[in-house]
């Protein structure tokens, strides 16, 4: 049986930013872009949470919801130094770590001999090394895999811990809510909840041949977390599968040919970063994304046996029979990677 940790920073950007300035810490403060340049918050303190003020939501709205919202545009630098005292924290207690990004990571303490062993006590260990020497919190989750481990460490958040042993696994899983699961979204919610699916118990008792049939890929998935099953490895290294560039506009887009005209403005970056990752005539995906301007946003991929420049407008088009009268505020593309040429990296920032 694996133990596996969650760590999850509290409010990462944000409480950094609050032990800087301790003047900070009893107001509403968010780190994100200004609303003049429609940005959109990239964390807040709980203070601000009180105010309805979330992570993604854009910075006009966080402002109208809390006028004296301290607004920071973050200082990457900063984050990245403390992130990288993190993982020193963490590599004191395993070896197998999968960094998910600047603050959160999952460890595989499973061959640990620290604390005896203990997956339980190692967590509050790592908990008490970040109070005292980053003087930050943190939360954890342990559980038998990463899926458990991760929804324990939301649970009791901030400065938490929530331990979920492995034979509390199926009571547990009985009463989960299936929008806690990763990768089951609000719309994927909605559709589940019209068949009558709201807990992963309601899935236990659904027929798994319907289950697929309705909901496909998402219904595979569901079959084994709703059983509390989850057998991905816990990846020291990650690979990177994909390449993308993407940008938030000024002004919302009205009409396709603008949208042509900024996709063709970010190919020379994509191809800029590719040349880093593998060669062009070995790529097996491309794709575009549009946010709209309610925040709902699609994606069109296409599989491919190379780059084809001329894919990307009917790529486009395609999307953009989506937006069904909606105006565009982000236009992104990627490509997808042949794992032949993955190349292993532990913090991408791209999409």
């Amino acid at each position: 049986m694996r133990k596996i940790i969650h760590v999850d920073m509290d409010c990462f950007f944000a409480a950094v930013e609050m032990r800087e300035n301790p003047a900070l810490r009893d107001v509403p403060l968010a780190i994100g872009g200004s609303r003049e340049r429609r940005g959109v918050i990239s964390t807040c303190n709980y203070v601000a949470r009180r105010y309805g003020v979330r992570s993604a939501m854009a910075t006009a709205t966080a402002q109208r919801l809390c006028p004296q919202l301290v607004l920071l545009p973050g200082r990457m630098a900063l984050y990245q130094q403390v992130s990288a005292q993190l993982q020193a924290i963490f590599a004191r207690y395993s070896d197998c770590i999968e960094p998910l990004s600047l603050d959160e990571a999952y460890l595989d303490v499973s061959q640990a001999r620290w604390c005896q062993g203990s997956a339980t006590r190692m967590a509050e260990a790592i908990r008490a090394d970040i109070r005292r020497e980053l003087a930050l919190t943190a939360s954890a989750g342990v559980a038998p895999n990463k899926f458990l481990a991760k929804i324990a460490s939301e649970i009791n958040k901030p400065d938490g811990l929530f331990v979920l042993p492995p034979e509390q696994v199926a009571t547990f899983v009985e009463s989960l809510p299936l929008r806690k699961i990763p990768g089951i979204g609000q719309k994927s919610a909605e559709r589940l909840a019209r068949a009558g699916l709201h807990t992963c118990g309601d899935v236990q008792r659904f027929a798994p041949y319907e289950l697929i049939r309705q909901f496909g890929k998402t219904g595979q998935m569901l079959l084994q977390r709703c059983q509390g099953i989850d057998e991905r490895p816990v990846e020291s290294e990650r690979v990177r599968k994909s390449v993308g560039v993407e940008t938030t506009l000024p002004v919302d887009l009205q009409t396709a040919e603008q949208a042509e005209e900024v996709m063709q403005h970010l190919l020379p970056d994509l191809l800029r970063r590719l040349q880093r990752h593998c060669r062009a005539e070995s790529l097996i995906r491309q794709g575009v994304k549009l946010k709209f301007a309610d925040f709902q946003q699609t994606t069109v991929e296409r599989s491919v046996t190379g780059l084809q420049p001329e894919l990307w407008p009917r790529l486009l088009r395609e999307a953009w029979l989506r937006a069904e009268g909606r105006s565009v505020r982000l236009v992104g593309i990627s490509v997808g990677l042949p794992e032949m040429n993955y190349h292993s990296q532990q913090l991408s920032l791209d999409w």
